[in-house]
This record gives C-alpha cells, structure tokens and sequence, in this order.
C-alpha cells in the first residue's frame, strides 16, 4: 500500500520510463495538459530516483508543445549527479515519441540552520476571509481568493490566494507536488487585468495564442499541504508577446514555503485558434 494520491503515482514503462496518470477533467477544458501537471509528475519522477532520501530545492522546467489527454505521457530520468548532500537530474516528457518538456530538478538532504531570514508575509485576509475560487490547482483543492481586483504590487497586477488539499498525505514529495501543480495558473490572466480594453482570459485559444514556456518553482521550508498556504502572486512584465511573473508561498503563520517565476507566451493571432475540447 502506498499513501501517494493516485494522479501522483508513476507507473512503470518501457526502457525504464515512467507513464504518468491524467485527471478525469481537463484543468482549461481542452485538450491541452496543464504545465503544474507535469511539474508535479516531474518532482515524483525524481523523487523516485533518491528513493525519498533527499528534498526537491529547485525544479526549471521548459515546455516545447502541448501534449495530450488521449494518450499516454512518459517521463525518462537522467541522473547527473547522485552524492550524500545534493543530487540533480534532468526528466524529460515525450509523448508519442515527441518531447513536451524537460525540466531540471535539483534535491538535497535537510541541513539545520547556520543562519535564516526571510520575506515577510503580505497582510492580507485569512482564508475565512476569502471568497472561493474556480482555479487551476491540483484536483480537489480547495481555493479562496481574496478579492481585490485592482491590486498592484511595484505598480504591477497583483492578487493572493490562499490553497489547501484537505486529506492529502504522503513524502515531502508529495506535498511539494501538489503545491507546484497550484502555481502556474494564475500569471497569464492576472497580467490582462489593466488591459481589457485589449485582450481577455477568454480570448485565449481563441484570437490569443496563449500558453506557459517556462516555469521554476524554489522549495525553501517543509509543509503539510492540508494545511492553508497563501500564494501570493505578481505579473511583473507583459510585452513583445510574452508575460514574466512570480510568487511566493507562506504558511498560514507566515513562513516563507517556496518561491517561483514563469515565462509565457500572450500572442495575437489571425483567425480563431483551434480549440479543442477535452473529456
């Protein structure tokens, strides 16, 4: 028996590859694999390949197409360095013989402090305060977002949101997983917001050609993600067709879990863009 959610297990494949497991639902409604899905796969992935015996710190992954829900997603394992203090690896996704992503993913052991300091918290409200949310997160999360549709931070779109997974369990891994798989969702829509007059969310897959290129999400502090973590997120840039954002995440009690950064593709288009309907 294992206590690792089923969308998070990896099956064995051919040539010793992964075969990772789809949701029921689409996360966009369409027939477009969400990028946090394969970032959680990929920190299994190589979590697996320590046997648990070291953290996630750091995952860089870049995305070269789309895959699919209709057919299988493997993940390979390239071990570049495998010591007592840290390892790293590269995990590739193919599908149908084509690669759709590769991402590098840094591990080590838990050291104790020589020293800490850390960014502070926003002062924003608690989840009882939040109103529930549809967003891209992990299946089965529950989200609250705060509801400040004007905010900026640096003169910049911002907004926050607190996520948890009631009943989630398993390795460090786990809670890591489901944590990645919440972040990317956000940045392209919250970057639209001081331009409506332009382009909007639903425009996307549409007359805008939209999708996340690369994402890099930090690890800092273990967490239990059961428990409420605020995500709070910036689109620090928008222009010659591309978006930059970033975030952070903190417990409840204001520890500083992870950080991330995302590059993506924002691109107006001739005509209407395929959209393709998903489960």
């Amino acid at each position: 028996m294992t206590d690792t959610p089923d969308l998070l297990q990896l099956d064995d494949a051919e040539g010793g590859r992964l075969r990772v497991r789809h949701p029921s639902e689409s996360a966009e409604g369409r027939d477009v694999v969400f990028s946090g899905q394969l970032i959680a796969q990929m920190i299994m992935a190589a979590d697996r390949s320590v046997e648990g015996s070291k953290d996630a710190k750091s995952v860089h992954a870049l995305f070269a197409r789309a895959g699919s829900y209709t057919m299988p997603i493997e993940l390979e394992v390239d071990v570049m360095q495998a010591g007592r203090t840290w390892a790293s690896n590269t995990v590739t996704a193919t599908q149908n013989g084509k690669l759709l992503s590769r991402s590098l993913v840094l591990l080590s052991i838990d050291d104790p402090d020589l020293m800490r300091h850390e960014l502070s918290m926003p002062e924003v409200p608690g989840p009882d305060q939040a109103a529930p949310a549809q967003s891209f997160a992990y299946p089965g999360a529950e989200v609250r977002r705060v509801d400040a549709p004007d905010a900026t931070a640096g003169g910049v779109p911002a907004m926050w949101q607190w996520v948890r997974v009631p009943g989630i369990s398993g390795s460090p891994a786990v809670h890591q997983a489901v944590l990645s798989w919440c972040t990317p969702g956000p940045i392209i829509e919250l970057a639209m917001r001081p331009h409506a007059e332009k382009v909007r969310i639903g425009d996307a897959h549409r007359s805008v050609s939209t999708g996340v290129i690369g994402h890099t999400i930090s690890f800092h502090e273990r967490f239990d993600a059961s428990d409420w973590v605020l995500i709070s997120y910036e689109a620090s840039y928008a222009g010659r067709g591309r978006v930059h954002g970033r975030g952070l995440c903190f417990t409840e009690d204001g520890r500083l879990l992870a950080s991330f950064e995302q590059d993506s593709m924002v691109r107006a288009v001739e005509g209407e863009l395929d959209f393709r309907r998903a489960m």
